[in-house]
């Protein structure tokens, strides 16, 4: 017989020794920056860039709803869809940065008395700009229809003052009514936008040191030359960030030009929301959404970069 050989047994661990980590303390730390990502990235992936190539793929399909839509690669849409819509495409960017110059001229100055002159009212001024938000989108431009009606004190105000007459040579109103104007329209753009230019403008002067207006005080400059040469050189990424929340939205905006304009002041908004869902011509609706977003990308990185600001490049 031949006696076979038995494995031995490992010796027995020491006592005091413990295992190694798997992941070694030094790697997880680095880890961890990633792991709180993750629920962002993934929120990200599943409501954005999953809807984004969803609608790139529907953008190059043939066909139509009874018989299907199958994807063949037909870019021609892209060129119909511009050379047939740019009208709009313009009109959207004309009232939206209409819009964003009068949300500047009118928020600045309050954003200016909330963050340097308000006091102890301070709060009670944000909250009156914060508001509106508390209110339904739709009914805050509604509220305008009855605001800018043709029997309104509005309309019977500039007619007093013969401002109609002005603004009918202009082409911005028509007679001597406002409703179903390009006044109209960009009037609901300012109020419904407004808040966006405040807080970012708020934000950035209150950060502002006071201290600096007395140095510039000290040195005989006059107050025009301490907001000119201070004030609003400092207060510019809060110019851009409120201009781009303002501009944005408002150039795919399409509540405003349907309730306060009228077939005439119709934007892209407008148009990509008939395509889906009455014309039902889903890719050339894709298609609109896909210029109006690479026009609206391409036109704030160049204005960043060109305004200089480095809290936003």
């Amino acid at each position: 017989m031949t006696a076979t050989a038995t494995p031995e047994a490992a010796p027995p661990a020491p006592e005091g020794e413990k295992k190694a980590p798997l992941i070694k303390p030094a790697v997880r730390k680095r880890l961890v920056p990633y792991w709180l990502l993750l629920p962002g990235i993934l929120w990200l992936l599943i409501f954005f860039a999953a809807p984004l190539i969803y609608q790139a793929s529907t953008s190059v399909q043939t066909g139509s709803l009874e018989e299907g839509f199958k994807v063949t690669w037909h870019v021609q849409t892209y060129w119909d869809a511009l050379t047939e819509y740019y009208p709009h495409f313009l009109r959207s960017v004309l009232y939206a940065a209409t819009a964003t110059v009068l949300c500047l001229l009118l928020g600045y100055p309050l954003a200016y008395l909330i963050a340097f002159r308000a006091g102890r009212w301070r709060n009670l001024v944000m909250i009156l700009v914060i508001a509106p938000f508390f209110t339904s989108f739709l009914i805050r431009t509604l509220a305008w229809k009855t605001i800018l009606a043709d029997s309104g004190p509005v309309v019977g105000a500039l007619n007093s003052l013969h401002l109609l007459d002005v603004t009918s040579y202009l082409g911005i109103t028509e007679g001597q009514r406002v409703l179903a104007t390009p006044l109209a329209v960009v009037c609901g753009l300012t109020y419904n936008f407004l808040p966006f230019m405040v807080l970012p403008l708020y934000t950035s002067l209150e950060r502002i040191d006071p201290r600096l207006h007395e140095a510039a005080g000290d040195l005989y400059a006059r107050p025009l030359t301490i907001f000119r040469r201070v004030t609003f050189p400092l207060s510019m990424p809060g110019v851009v960030a409120g201009t781009l929340l303002t501009f944005i939205p408002a150039a795919g905006d399409y509540i405003n030009a349907e309730l306060l304009g009228s077939t005439d002041q119709k934007m892209i908004g407008n148009v990509i929301q008939s395509q889906f869902l009455r014309v039902l011509d889903y890719p050339t609706a894709a298609a609109l959404s896909f210029i109006l977003m690479a026009a609206i990308l391409t036109m704030v990185t160049v204005y960043i970069r060109k305004s200089g600001t480095e809290d936003l490049v």
